[in-house]
């Protein structure tokens, strides 16, 4: 996979085969900054979402439902910088692909089976803070541990078995039949009714749903807001009901938040997908959507006070402490 010489006027992905894909040519220096910048971008977003998977897997109370689907949304994030990224970062450099055709395939199921779990940790967290914040007090019986812990998996099996199909009867598996690309290659081509069908699973039903809970989870938020703002105005006392309320308000808005940035980066990508013809606004719009796999974190840092704790308590070593499971990472104190 070494770079070109720059003087020959044509070069190929495989020399000695004739429908080989004709390779890009770069410079040594744009080979090693684009190597180094993508690098650095995929350990960025691994560690990052490795502080919030252990945050959660190791303090226990922070295992709630909600911060379950943080921690699978935080996984698909992971597996984004530790397989996706690099994976396509080296198909971006290379211009080729040099891995063969079965693992072709496997690389587009994983692509797609992370990506639609991604999408379904979304609809997840909007079930979760719908049901929060719009039907409070059924809550507890309605979204339990068991309860979450089984959506999430079934989630991932669903999509893995759905992926799994969709590639295998693309012939994504065996491209040597196929007369719409040239060896070396390794792109997402479908037919048009396997295209809408995916569009509409993938992405079209997901944000329907999203956009609609968090609709009415605003409009409630809204009003809750203002009979508390109403009551202390009056001088009233304030319910330990009304400030959980208040809470989970904001928990909503802070998730909320992760989602209008997922769908900000994942709607042009898709419109652009089915309307634009240029390769090179399309590279630039899906790596805004591995880029947003780096952000999640952030947004955790500024409006969750629990996870700058627990990521002090990290990387300070703090958690191989006896009993540092235990600590109460809302009130925590120093061991």
């Amino acid at each position: 996979m070494a770079y070109e010489t720059e003087h020959q006027d044509t070069q190929y992905c495989f020399p000695n085969i004739n429908s080989s894909c004709v390779k890009g040519k770069r410079s040594i220096q744009e080979y090693n900054i684009m190597y180094v910048l993508f690098s650095l971008l995929s350990a960025w977003t691994v560690f990052l979402n490795l502080l919030v998977i252990i945050s959660i897997s190791h303090f226990k109370k922070l295992h709630t439902p909600t911060n379950m689907i943080i921690l699978s949304l935080a996984v698909t994030d992971l597996l984004i910088g530790l397989i996706v990224m690099p994976i396509q970062a080296i198909r971006l450099i290379e211009t080729c692909w040099y891995f063969g055709d079965t693992l072709c395939g496997i690389n587009l199921i994983i692509i797609g089976v992370i990506f639609s779990a991604s999408f379904s940790n979304l609809v997840l967290i909007a079930v979760d803070r719908y049901v929060a914040v719009c039907h409070p007090l059924l809550y507890p019986q309605k979204i339990t541990m068991a309860k979450m812990l089984m959506c999430i998996c079934l989630s991932w099996v669903y999509y893995s078995a759905y992926n799994t199909g969709l590639v295998i009867n693309n012939g994504y598996f065996d491209t040597s039949h196929r007369t719409d690309v040239c060896y070396g290659d390794c792109s997402v081509i479908m037919s048009f009714s396997w295209l809408v069908t995916d569009l509409c699973l993938s992405f079209i039903f997901p944000c329907v749903i999203m956009i609609t809970l968090y609709l009415r989870i605003f409009y409630v938020v809204h009003q809750q807001v203002k009979v508390i703002n109403s009551l202390m105005k009056g001088g009233k006392c304030v319910t330990k009901g009304s400030v959980k309320r208040k809470s989970e308000s904001k928990a909503a808005l802070t998730l909320g938040i992760i989602v209008l940035v997922y769908l900000l980066c994942y709607i042009p990508y898709y419109i652009c997908t089915l309307s634009v013809n240029s390769s090179t606004t399309i590279t630039v719009l899906e790596w805004t959507v591995y880029t947003n796999s780096g952000l999640n974190p952030l947004v955790y840092a500024l409006f969750y006070h629990w996870f700058k704790k627990t990521v002090k308590l990290i990387l300070t070593l703090k958690i191989f402490h006896p009993e540092s499971s235990l600590i109460n990472v809302f009130t925590v104190h120093e061991l």
